[in-house]
């Protein structure tokens, strides 16, 4: 072995290889780098400029290369051998270390087994079946019947000590279940009536001083003529024109219920009113006739004195108004103080046929303008620091793509009903979805986001806050929203808002949850026939899922248990929304409802992070599209023809639709013709997919004046519902053609390639 050695170094100092050196580089790494001999020179570095060359190697004695040959095979064998017995050895101390114990009728597994055999298993197991089986044995009414009553309580102002307890209490919640909770704080501003200077109606010698009051009026003192509106919507005002009663200045009393405070507000003061009272009439809601009755007249979501960006304490912003902050005064009073107000006031009598009769007792309705009536708004703005709280189970897919489910937690009351539920239904998904995890090897491909937002009851403001705090990314990560607020209302009936592309999905889970009230599903509850039409609801807004719809292009939605023949909770905004009141309206079934809400929420989310493909349908929004097109093209048409319109064609606005539709139909085409393998090509087909929603977003009008910019679900100039209505003729051309061009950006966003685009327009 000596002579072999020695032979060896000799070679590899030899001439012949010491053209090859190893040179420390600056990062610490050595590297190889050849020279020549050193009689050479570089090419063009020698007098003639002549190539440089390599001198021919000195030979070597053959007796060298055979001891090197001979040490080259040693080494092998010896190697070859010394691997030989050492495996020899492991195996004999396998063979030897006896029976392996048992547990469970199972040998232990090494961790690596165990992963190995639990990535096979839920291969193998977890199909959709399996994720929904689960679910339904994790959600239980006994622990509804616990969470309910630990999250109840007397009083949940938004931002006031009770608020943040609550708050605390959800982040334990998602902190034992290793969700990782974290908080998002806003400094808001919130209205609330002046303990020092009450909100006043004076009417005669009646001085009347309501408890409850409407957030975000405007302050001021009116006096004018009271006249009764019924609901204040549009039809209801041309009742009172069509009868001579003038608007422009009066006082408006109207009943409660059909459409928000803020649109009531909104209403009167386009015809000129000076102020607005507004009361529970017996007709609509029957409770005690003194009940207070809450609410807020902005007509938007968040905060709206920071409108379009975050309420962030380090924000620095020149002081603003959102413009749907009302310019007249608006408040509440009771039905004991209408009652007193519409036994003097007057006037012509409606119509039997008009529908202004409302259940008062001894109470004509008639339509006034004749008595005055003066109006004292003292609300003041209070600067309320809010906490949103979240937990995350993250997906193992696609982590950065995410189900969010959220639910306010204040209230103007007990909200047990606005509240209470809907936190308990967001805690116990959270907990049930964990365990499915933790112990029984589900494996969610998305993420999902449990939420809980405060100050809701003043319009949606924390979400909202946090939607502004996120707006240049949230839309490609968010798959979509479900709203937990008052998903429990009643028993025996079922209505949804949503947007069109969550269609699908609301009637193959309303197939698969069983109904709280028979032996059929929820889909048989509400009835095959027609299902859409009596259950799909148009989203209003003041539902908590609109923000996230129209503001934010996020497909959302929001759904209730309710009370056969009803369409709202009648004690939403009053201290009467406890505990005993939901109890009649679910005959003492709550904990139950809670658990159908819960499966029916979880298995929409569960769904949307689950398979490969996300279950949004795009071909849904083709009736959507076709009807508001249609009415816009009838209407160019009768202006054109009656001469008030020119040089105006909305033959372009068709040819966008026909470029939606065709791009819906390749988007499905080539969800069936996808391999469900292939991950890359899934997760591309599903970024198509999540654009339609954002893309239907006018990029043509600020969120600062517009912020519901949604094309077909929005409020503003830019819808097309607008564009439909309008009277002036500058203006629809304009919004036609910017209308037009968002529409044919969404069909263009879905068909994904620039150079498959379809360019027909």
């Amino acid at each position: 072995m000596d002579r072999v050695r020695s032979a060896f170094n000799r070679m590899i100092k030899s001439e012949r290889y010491s053209r090859f050196t190893l040179q420390p580089a600056e990062d610490g790494e050595r590297h190889i780098e050849v020279k020549l001999s050193e009689d050479t020179t570089e090419v063009g570095d020698s007098a003639g400029g002549s190539p440089s060359f390599r001198p021919a190697p000195r030979r070597q004695p053959r007796t060298t290369v055979c001891y090197l040959a001979l040490g080259t095979l040693l080494i092998f064998v010896t190697g070859y051998v010394l691997g030989y017995i050492s495996h020899r050895e492991s195996e004999a101390e396998k063979v030897n270390c006896g029976e392996v114990p048992e547990t469970s009728g199972r040998p232990l597994e090494t961790p690596a087994a165990m992963d190995t055999a639990m990535d096979a298993q839920m291969d193998a197991q977890m199909d959709w079946d399996d994720v929904a089986q689960l679910l339904t044995q994790k959600l239980t009414s006994q622990a509804f019947a616990k969470t309910l009553s630990d999250f109840d309580s007397p009083r949940r102002l938004a931002g006031s000590a009770e608020d943040v307890r609550l708050a605390n209490r959800i982040s334990d919640a998602f902190k034992d279940a290793d969700m990782n909770p974290w908080t998002d704080v806003h400094y808001v501003q919130l209205q609330r009536p002046d303990s020092v200077r009450p909100n006043r109606v004076l009417f005669g010698s009646d001085v009347f001083k309501p408890a409850g009051y409407l957030a975000y009026s405007a302050n001021r003192t009116v006096q004018g003529k009271l006249v009764y509106g019924n609901y204040g919507r549009p039809e209801d005002l041309d009742v009172l024109q069509n009868n001579d009663v003038g608007l422009s200045g009066a006082v408006l009393l109207l009943r409660a219920g059909k459409i928000s405070f803020a649109e009531q507000v909104e209403n009167v003061a386009s015809k000129g009113a000076a102020a607005v009272l507004i009361y529970p009439d017996s007709q609509d809601y029957d409770y005690v006739a003194d009940t207070a009755l809450y609410g807020h007249v902005h007509l938007g979501s968040g905060d709206p004195y920071t409108p379009g960006f975050p309420s962030l304490n380090h924000t620095q912003f020149p002081p603003t108004r959102s413009s749907g902050l009302p310019k007249i005064p608006a408040q509440t009073i009771t039905a004991t103080m209408a009652s007193a107000l519409l036994h003097n006031i007057s006037g012509p009598e409606p119509a039997a046929a008009s529908g202004f009769k409302g259940g008062l007792a001894s109470v004509s309705y008639s339509l006034g303008g004749v008595g005055n009536v003066t109006v004292e708004v003292n609300n003041v703005l209070v600067n309320t620091e809010i906490h949103n709280v979240f937990g995350v189970i993250k997906g193992f897919t696609d982590p950065d793509r995410y189900v969010v489910l959220g639910a306010q937690r204040d209230a103007w009351g007990k909200g047990y009903a606005k509240a209470t539920v809907g936190t308990s239904v967001l805690v116990e998904l959270a907990r049930a979805v964990h365990q499915m995890v933790e112990k029984d090897g589900f494996r969610p491909r998305r993420s999902l986001v449990f939420a809980s937002w405060s100050a809701g009851e003043y319009g949606s403001v924390g979400a909202t806050e946090w939607l502004e705090s996120y707006m240049s990314s949230i839309d490609k990560r968010v798959v979509s929203y479900i709203s937990l607020d008052g998903v429990v209302m009643g028993r025996g009936s079922f209505m949804a808002s949503a947007s069109p592309l969550l269609y699908s999905l609301l009637e193959n889970t309303m197939k698969e949850v069983k109904s709280p009230v028979g032996s059929g599903s929820v889909f048989e509850m509400v009835g095959t026939k027609y299902w859409n039409a009596q259950m799909l609801k148009p989203m209003s807004l003041d539902d908590p899922a609109y923000p996230f719809l129209a503001f934010s292009g996020i497909p959302s939605v929001s759904f209730h248990f309710i009370s056969p023949n009803t369409e709202a909770y009648p004690y939403y905004g009053t201290d009467l929304d406890s505990m005993d009141h939901l109890a009649y309206q679910t005959n003492h079934r709550t904990d139950e409802m809670a658990v159908a809400a819960a499966q029916f929420a979880g298995r929409v989310a569960l769904r949307l992070v689950h398979d490969h493909l996300l279950r949004l349908d795009v071909s849904r929004y083709g009736d959507v599209v076709t009807g508001a097109v249609i009415r816009v093209y009838r209407r160019v048409q009768q202006l054109i023809k009656s001469g008030q319109l020119k040089d105006v064609n909305a033959n372009w606005l068709n040819r966008a639709r026909g470029a939606f539709q065709r791009a819906a139909r390749r988007v499905n085409n080539d969800v069936r013709n996808t391999d469900l393998t292939d991950e890359a090509a899934c997760r591309i087909l599903n970024d198509r997919i999540m654009t339609v929603e954002h893309t239907l977003l006018s990029p043509y009008v600020s969120p600062l004046e517009t912020p519901f910019r949604h094309l077909l679900l929005g409020r503003g100039a830019q819808t097309l519902g607008s564009v439909a209505e309008t009277t002036d003729m500058e203006q629809l051309h304009t919004q036609l053609a910017l209308a037009t061009w968002t529409l044919q950006g969404c069909a263009n966003a879905m068909v994904g390639n620039i150079w498959d685009i379809d360019e027909e327009i």
